[in-house]
Order: structure tokens, then C-alpha cells, then sequence
């Protein structure tokens, strides 16, 4: 925050006399930071706890030469005031001069999150999920194993059930964020966006930050929270249905257990997930995957032989912490081998073989139709990941031009 730029420089369209509009503001201070925002644009940012002084001069009405003056007095260091504004306008916090103050609107939901994630309420998920654990240890056919995908002798079925059953379940786990956010007053926006080769739902909870970190945990962890409760519901129906309904109950069981391969990707360290959100919150880490990622390259370019990267851009937080997070990202990528292992190389074998042994003849003509469904479902999937990730190069890259 200090330059040995005098106040007293101009920039275009800045009068260094007349009050700046700022926008309704909400100040969290942690450690020697704090995080700056406005409910009215959900932006915010971290600045120095003298920066965040000299913003709550400009939001209380003091002019920006008197601002910084009264900077100058108690630090003893002049202050670039204009770059501090233009900073702000950057972030969307400075109102348009001709604009009048906006009166946000109430964050919707906000009483069913409430209920939702009531003491009541948790206490219900956590007797339902330990009556589900009770009853895989009964019943061992209960149990979710890879098994459980095929539940039917029709591929393309088995894909289609599994995608449209997990809609439901994605939309469950991205509304637990949402709803825990806005039982706090945050609003949310739901994306889609890329992971690999997976196509994932988002939630963004930009005002989060602006909470205190004991209440950032329930929002982050709802998410892991609504999938679990969906395996112990879908285990507890299958239960219920075993021999009455088989049909139900292997539809219930096929389900769970993607919901598991869908928790099991949380353990993928070394992408962005509720994991390493709820981790780098714990620790209070600004982008600790790019300093552990930092960390790795530096260890391959020791073997290598070639000069380190420099760690000092990275915030010390996370250069601390960088030290021992690279090597649970590694854990992560080993974690992705196993589930590769076990899972994908074993269920694409499967597929794969049946497919070609159909296709080449050893089957019905409904057996051929239904290998060509399967085709045709895993192309389109492929392209419209492909597509995605086109999209995102192309935005990355306008932004680098911008």
C-alpha cells in the first residue's frame, strides 16, 4: 500500500476535493489483512490493513486529498491516492457518479437454508447416514462395489440411467452450497464448468469471504454433506426394496455408488475441490495451488538440473504451507491412478469387450443397436468437453489480449 508517489497527483476525471461514491462496503479483518467487498457487485479483495484504513476514510466521506493527508500524518509515508481509487473502480466499488445508491435486493431462500442446515435438521442426516452403515454391515450386498454399475443388460440404458440419475444428485450437491450460503445472506451463481475430462456443475460463493472462517466450513462442506446423505437414502431404499422390487433396489444401489466415485473425486488434490477450498480456508491460503504446483516443478527442475523458480510472488501463507500441500498433490495423482485402476480400466474393459464382441456378430440385432447407443452417448460426451475447453481457451486468450 505506500508509494513515493505524492497525493497530490492527478489522474483524469479524479478531483482530489470532492468526496469519491463508494458503494456500500463490508469490511472483514483478518491477521494483518483485510477483505474489502460490496453485497450490491459480490466483488471483493484483500488489502493491507493500512490500505483498508485509508478506504474507510474514502467510505465515510473524506475527500481524497484529506484521505491521504491524514494517511501521511499517522504512517509518516505519502500514498498514491489515485492509484488506490482506480483500484476500487477496477473492483466495481467506486458508484457512478450519476447513479443513485442501490438498495440490494434480499438474498432469496434464506429461510430454507436456515432449515436445512438446522441442529434438528443435521441431527436427522447424521441418524440416517449411521442407519445406512448399520445396514451395509448387515446386508453386505448393500454394500456399493463396482459390481452395482451393471444392473442392466442394456449399456446404453445403464449410461443413460446413470447420467440422468446423477443430475438430480449434482443439482442436490451444488443447492446444499448454495442454500448454506444463503442462510448466512451470500448469494450464489450455479456454472458449468470443466474438470479434466468431466463436465461438473459450479457453485460460486464470491461473498463468502466476507463472513467470518468459522462460518466459511458449513457452506463449503454441504456439498459432500447432501452426497453423502444421497448414498445413505438410496442405500436405505434399496433395503427396503431388496426382493420385493429388484429392479428398484438395483437402480438404488447403481446410483450410490457413482455418488461414491463422485465423493471419491474430492481426493483429487491437486484440482480445485471442496477439499482443497475447505483446506486453503483452514489455512487461510490466497492460491495454494499454484505455489504447490511451483514447489513440484522446482523439484522435477532440481533433477533436471535447471534453475528454480522464484516462490516469492506467492503469499507467504502459502509458500509455508506450499512445502508439504505439493506432496499431498501427489498423493492426489496416485489417489487417480488406483481409482484408474480399479475402476475405469476394469469398467471400460467390460464395455469395450461386449461391445466388439456384439458388434462382430455374437448378438442380437437389439444387443447391435444398443453397442451403437453407447457409441454414440461416449462420442457426444467427448465433444462436448472438447467444445468447452475450446471455449475456455478462447476466453483465457481474449483475456490475455484485453
Amino acid at each position: 500500500m505506500h508509494a513515493d508517489v505524492d497525493s497530490s497527483s492527478d489522474a483524469p476525471g479524479l478531483d482530489l476535493d470532492r468526496p469519491v461514491p463508494l458503494r456500500r462496503l463490508v469490511y472483514l479483518a483478518e491477521a494483518d489483512e483485510v477483505t474489502i467487498g460490496s453485497p450490491e457487485t459480490d466483488t471483493y479483495a484483500v488489502f493491507p490493513a493500512d490500505g483498508a484504513e485509508l478506504v474507510r476514510m474514502l467510505a465515510d466521506g473524506a475527500t481524497p486529498r484529506a484521505a491521504a493527508a491524514r494517511y501521511e500524518a499517522v504512517h509518516g509515508e505519502s500514498v498514491d491516492i489515485a492509484d488506490l481509487i482506480e483500484a476500487l473502480a477496477d473492483l466495481d466499488l467506486v458508484r457512478p457518479a450519476d447513479a443513485p445508491a442501490e438498495e440490494t435486493a434480499p438474498v432469496r431462500w434464506q429461510r430454507l437454508g436456515r432449515l436445512v442446515f438446522s441442529r434438528p435438521a443435521l441431527i436427522g442426516y447424521a441418524l440416517v447416514t449411521a442407519l445406512a452403515v448399520v445396514e451395509m454391515i448387515r446386508v453386505p450386498r448393500l454394500v456399493p462395489t463396482i459390481d452395482k454399475i451393471f444392473f442392466s443388460p442394456s449399456y446404453t440404458l445403464v449410461v443413460v440411467v446413470l447420467f440422468l440419475g446423477q443430475v438430480p444428485l449434482l443439482a442436490l450437491h451444488e443447492s446444499f452450497h448454495a442454500l448454506a450460503g444463503r442462510r448466512l445472506g451470500l448469494r450464489s451463481k450455479l456454472s458449468v464448468g470443466r474438470r479434466l475430462v468431466y463436465l461438473v456443475l459450479e457453485t460460486s460463493l464470491d461473498g463468502l469471504v466476507s463472513v467470518p472462517r468459522r462460518q466459511r466450513y458449513l457452506p463449503i462442506m454441504a456439498g459432500m454433506l447432501a452426497d453423502v446423505l444421497a448414498i445413505a437414502v438410496l442405500t436405505l431404499v434399496a433395503d427396503a426394496t431388496l426382493g420385493a422390487a429388484d429392479g428398484v433396489a438395483s437402480f438404488c444401489l447403481a446410483i450410490a455408488y457413482a455418488t461414491v466415485l463422485r465423493l471419491a473425486w474430492q481426493g483429487f488434490f491437486y484440482l480445485r475441490t471442496d477439499l482443497y477450498v475447505l483446506l486453503g480456508t483452514l489455512l487461510g491460503s490466497v492460491n495454494l495451488h499454484a505455489a504447490a504446483a511451483d514447489v513440484l516443478r522446482n523439484a522435477v527442475r532440481r533433477v533436471t538440473g535447471r534453475p528454480p523458480l522464484d516462490l516469492s510472488a506467492h503469499h507467504p501463507v502459502d509458500r509455508r504451507a506450499a512445502r508439504w500441500y505439493a506432496w499431498l498433490m501427489v498423493v492426489g495423482y496416485a489417489f487417480t491412478l488406483t481409482m484408474f485402476a480399479g475402476v475405469v480400466v476394469p469398467t471400460a474393459y467390460r464395455l469395450l469387450h461386449d461391445v466388439w464382441m456384439r458388434l462382430s456378430g455374437q448378438a442380437s440385432v437389439a444387443g447391435r443397436l444398443d453397442s451403437l447407443a453407447l457409441m454414440l452417448l461416449s462420442l457426444g460426451q467427448t465433444a462436448a468437453v472438447v467444445v468447452l475447453a475450446a471455449r475456455e481457451r478462447r476466453a483465457a486468450r481474449a483475456a490475455r489480449v484485453a
